[in-house]
């Protein structure tokens, strides 16, 4: 207890998490939702977490420290890094367009994505058809690996606060993370193109599985019942796969030319369910301009050409609505943005909630989202991106409070050098 009390002590107190995925390179030399080509090359970026007091991370669920990191060459390292038979994924052949609603399969524990089955021109936009990702429980009970498309790796998160453990799944009764105000998603230094936009598409989702009691030991024992933790709730483990994903949207209000010309010249507004015919459009669709968040209507479940949907259905777009709602094909999600990351004082939002003196077992996935505005066919010059991001409990900046003071410890720094620079807050 002493020597963790000492490492508690050498730590920053400010920041209750820093997340930053530093130099992390996404290679997307491809083509988006609305054309045939599918690969996008993914090179090697690191993951690199760090914590102070009263926080702790870890890949294993045995190995627990203020600093941890992922990348694509230690994923899969079981002996070093991560826990053995793991089930992280980096890409596979690359990064493809997909959409998510933030639900997670409670059978698998795995987040439920939708990927383009086909993809049509309409006399306004573009006929969609989508398919679940097929990365659950095969036809006889097994589970799967996760298939090409996105990034997902476990990360599991001990939360020292408190020293009673509830064991009962109850939202109210855990505490505020907040996302930092530097996380940002942007175009790299190396090998990156300003301009094109396809930063302001990607997605990062937060699926929290379930959790157990921080009490455990790094004994065998324990640790198989830390990595083992699934959607199903036992005598050791409360799921919380109930709730739906915290999904952030970076770059809300940002839109470049390329995307906005895209959308009005395709875009015509829809009046009438049978898209094939060109009297079922007419008119202009609604505004798409920088400086505006406007909303991204995400796949929900899957879709058959016989359910006539256009990728551009929605209040916002063409105004047609009739596949559009929270029980219908197209759903427009509560994403967690940039704006409300920048929000100050008693407005800062919270970005996801931790039980005190626990384990949780967080699904981080990394992917494009097909359904966002500024998704086009051109946005792929822009080829790599860069993500930073990080977390803190603490809800309140300098700045909100007029703090005149002596000075505030610094936040924790990544130990590798990021691909783009970011703002202090």
């Amino acid at each position: 207890m002493k020597k963790i009390k000492n490492r508690h002590n050498k730590r920053i107190r400010n920041l209750i998490v820093a997340l930053s995925l530093t130099a992390i390179i996404l290679s997307v030399s491809t083509y988006a939702w609305f054309v045939g080509m599918r690969t996008v090359n993914v090179s090697p970026f690191n993951v690199e977490i760090a914590t102070t007091e009263d926080l702790e991370l870890s890949l294993n669920g045995k190995d627990w420290d203020y600093t941890v990191a992922i990348n694509a060459e230690n994923y899969n390292d079981a002996v070093d890094t991560v826990y053995e038979d793991h089930t992280n994924w980096w890409a596979g052949r690359g990064l493809i367009p997909m959409s998510s609603v933030g639900d997670i399969d409670s059978a698998s524990s795995r987040l439920m994505l939708y990927e383009k089955a086909s993809l049509t021109a309409t006399p306004g936009g573009y006929r969609l058809m989508a398919s679940l990702v097929n990365n659950g429980l095969d036809g006889e009970g097994n589970l799967g690996s996760e298939v090409n498309g996105y990034v997902a790796f476990d990360l599991f998160i001990k939360n020292y606060t408190g020293t009673q453990y509830i064991a009962e799944y109850n939202e109210s009764d855990e505490e505020a993370i907040y996302l930092s105000t530097n996380s940002q998603v942007g175009v790299a230094e190396s090998g990156g193109v300003d301009g094109t936009g396809i930063e302001n598409s990607v997605r990062v989702a937060f699926a929290q599985i379930g959790r157990v009691t921080a009490d455990l030991t790094t004994e065998t024992e324990d640790v198989a019942k830390i990595t083992g933790i699934s959607c199903s709730t036992d005598t050791d483990v409360t799921g919380i796969c109930t709730r739906t994903s915290t999904i952030w949207e970076p770059n809300d209000t940002k839109h470049v030319k390329g995307a906005i010309d895209w959308y009005t010249t395709s875009c015509v507004g829809r009046t009438d369910a049978d898209l094939t015919l060109s009297g079922s459009y007419t008119g202009a669709c609604g505004e798409f301009k920088n400086g505006t968040a406007y909303s991204t209507y995400a796949v929900a479940k899957a879709i058959a050409s016989s359910d006539r949907v256009d990728v551009y259905d929605g209040t916002a777009y063409n105004g047609y609505t009739d596949t559009v709602g929270e029980d219908k094909f197209l759903y427009d999600f509560p994403y967690f943005t940039d704006t409300h990351k920048m929000l100050t004082g008693t407005e800062r939002p919270t970005f996801f909630t931790l039980a005190p003196n626990s384990i949780t077992k967080v699904r981080v996935y990394i992917y494009i989202e097909g359904q966002d505005v500024d998704n086009y066919d051109f946005a792929s010059i822009g080829k790599n991106i860069s993500v930073n991001f990080g977390f803190t409990k603490q809800r309140f900046v300098g700045n909100d409070i007029e703090y005149d003071g002596p000075s505030l410890p610094t936040t924790t720094q990544p130990t590798t050098t990021p691909t783009s620079t970011t703002e202090q807050p």
